[in-house]
């Protein structure tokens, strides 16, 4: 666990310098969203995925070569994938600025500097095309009425508006994608949700049988956010935008987006005159999604194939210590299966990623990260089947090979352990198998594998099902042969017998 640890730090990042100086060295502009968010802000293109659209994505570059002009030198815009609610976190040194509509308030303008407003909001209600609400009076409480439920994305403007002291006659549903809300209503499961005006229009032609109810409300900013460590940076962004927004492009820009002229539009006519959005055949999807599919799903199985052999490694030792070694070391080994067996997946995750930093000054790359939290969490599943492996293995065994004249030590590795494996194999393996599964857990700390790229694509192209299928099916590509792998050891140490 030392020499891990002496390694992860030793490939981590000391406490960040001047931003702006690292852009320049660089050449690029490091800046975080969240594509799970969709338009439009940032989003896969429909016919080619790889690409990334948004207005965002956009404004990213122009603040990147305006940055650039600064420093005298070309500079680039570079996209880096996190979680929306946990992208502030990532300016530790991970990435240079958020900008992803996130809007400007008390605690932000606190914790981080604030960049100058690049986009006004407001708020904008959204229910069924058939819901009896028609106001925001229809969701006070009055006596008889029945309770409602309201969807909104996880720690937004939505979420906060209805949380104030206000009292609404809804219960929040918090998500994580924007288009998450709006299918639940769509589908009926929710009565209404609150998105901000840009997206609610944005998605009009994908959710058709939704209308708008009343105007927008709680207007607000967008800002950009960079940490309060950074003034120089903060100065040039903020002095990037003021030329953007100076020489129009800005403006074009969210002419281009339609965020303009297209709400005038909705609003003098009926949402059944907007034409729905073109479908696609199921091999269109496939086709257009597939290669991306499976460039995440080699992180999925990189994020695997290097964390369970140190999972086992590190739970061979547990267990030989908690059984054959002195209380000394047994008791404190004791505690650390319990520890990690005891808490979360993902709060490990996130000990690692984003406390050690702020504890340590040391920066540790994600996929490091996610390969370390995945090896140590399983290790102590590891210890408990080696340790049953260890147990399993008839008394005898040990004293014929100390009487043989072969040391503990000698005993344990070349006696006992080999045919622990051989029982450990069944379980070992469905271990395996199910840190595949688990390993969509590091989306958390901005990995995109397998799972979240599927969670970014469905929400982008809403072609759930569709998608769903592949990525089951890749699942199953990859952990089928561990199965097979299984079978064919178990025959192998059991000398060709069939097992059954």
């Amino acid at each position: 666990m030392a020499a891990i640890a002496a390694f992860l730090c030793g490939r981590g990042n000391v406490a960040r310098g001047d931003a702006l100086d690292e852009v320049a060295a660089r050449g690029t502009l490091i800046w975080g969203a969240d594509q799970e968010g969709g338009g439009p802000f940032v989003f896969p293109d429909e016919n080619d995925p790889t690409i990334l659209r948004g207005f965002e994505v956009e404004l990213a570059e122009m603040l990147a070569e305006e940055v650039g002009k600064q420093l005298g030198k070309p500079v680039r815009a570079q996209f880096r994938q996190g979680q929306w609610e946990n992208l502030p976190l990532l300016l530790d040194g991970t990435i240079d600025l958020v900008l992803n509509g996130y809007e400007m308030s008390p605690e932000r303008q606190r914790d981080y500097l604030c960049s100058r407003p690049y986009y006004l909001y407001g708020l904008q209600l959204m229910a069924k095309r058939d819901s009896p609400i028609q106001s925001w009076d229809d969701l006070r409480p009055r006596a008889g009425r029945a309770r409602l439920s309201a969807g909104v994305l996880t720690g937004s403007a939505a979420e906060r508006y209805f949380q104030a002291p206000q009292e609404w006659n809804a219960d929040l549903v918090a998500f994580d994608g924007n288009t998450n809300a709006m299918e639940k209503v769509a589908n009926g499961q929710l009565d209404v949700t609150l998105q901000d005006d840009c997206i609610a229009l944005f998605y009009a032609d994908r959710f058709p049988g939704l209308k708008f109810v009343g105007r927008p409300v709680g207007e607000g900013f967008y800002v950009a956010l960079v940490s309060k460590q950074q003034p120089r940076l903060h100065k040039a962004i903020d002095a990037a935008l003021g030329r953007i927004i100076a020489d129009g492009r800005l403006e074009s820009l969210y002419d281009q987006w339609d965020m303009s002229g297209k709400a005038q539009m909705l609003a003098l006519r009926d949402t059944t005159e907007v034409a729905a959005a073109a479908s696609r055949s199921w091999w269109e999807i496939v086709r257009s999604n597939l290669p991306i599919l499976l460039e995440s799903a080699g992180m999925t199985v990189l994020l695997s194939v290097c964390s369970m052999p140190l999972a086992i490694a590190i739970g061979i030792l547990v267990a030989v210590g908690r059984i054959y070694g002195p209380r000394l070391i047994a008791t404190p080994l004791g505690w650390y299966v319990e520890l990690l067996r005891g808490t979360p997946l993902m709060l490990q995750l996130y000990a690692i990623f984003y406390l050690l930093p702020k504890v340590t000054g040391v920066n540790i790359p994600p996929v490091l990260s996610g390969i370390a939290g995945l090896a140590i969490n399983y290790s102590a599943y590891e210890a408990e089947i080696y340790r049953a492996g260890l147990q399993a293995i008839p008394r005898g065994q040990m004293e014929a090979a100390l009487a043989l004249g072969m040391s503990k030590r000698q005993a344990i590795w070349r006696i006992v352990l080999p045919q622990a494996f051989r029982l450990v194999i069944p379980p070992v393996t469905n271990d395996f198998i199910a840190l595949f599964k688990d390993t969509s857990v590091c989306s958390v700390i901005t990995i995109v594998e397998l799972t979240k790229r599927y969670s970014v694509l469905a929400l982008s192209t809403g072609a759930f099902v569709e998608l769903a299928s592949v990525t089951a099916l890749l699942y199953l590509l990859m952990s089928y042969p561990l199965s097979l792998f299984a079978r064919w050891s178990e025959r192998k140490l059991a000398g060709g017998q069939p097992r059954h």
